[in-house]
């Protein structure tokens, strides 16, 4: 006669006091490759999940201006003087630009990803 019952998948775990035991892990461990991309999308992820700050903002513009005052010093040649005043001034108003233009336009760009992304516990697409 066919069993009516089904039989239990798992082993109970619990010892004479009572207290459930840990399992440990059950299945076999990810391929490098797949545990790789796993964490290099869980990295992404993070990165793009925080907020926009001030101090980043800072950071980028001053790494855009010092390469704006390299080009300004390599290519202008002027006539009487030095190109260094002339490069420096276009780099402290480029920085000047960039720091609240990169901090809203990272602003815009996260709260636009936010939007975008699926709520907790729902499927997007349908």
């Amino acid at each position: 006669m066919a069993q009516t019952k089904k039989k239990r998948q798992t082993k109970h775990r619990g010892n004479a006091a009572g207290m459930i035991e840990a399992r440990g892990r059950t299945t076999r461990p990810l391929p490098a490759d797949v545990r790789k991309r796993q964490a290099k999308a869980e990295a992404r992820e993070q990165r793009l999940s925080r907020p926009p700050s001030w101090k980043v903002a800072l950071r980028n513009s001053a790494i855009m201006a010092a390469f704006i005052f390299i080009f300004l010093l390599l290519t202008n040649h002027p006539k009487h003087g030095s190109a260094v005043p002339a490069a420096l001034v276009v780099a402290i108003l480029a920085f000047a630009i960039y720091v609240p233009g990169s901090f809203y336009m990272e602003k815009f760009m996260w709260k636009r990803r936010l939007k975008g992304a699926p709520a907790a516990g729902t499927k997007r697409g349908r």
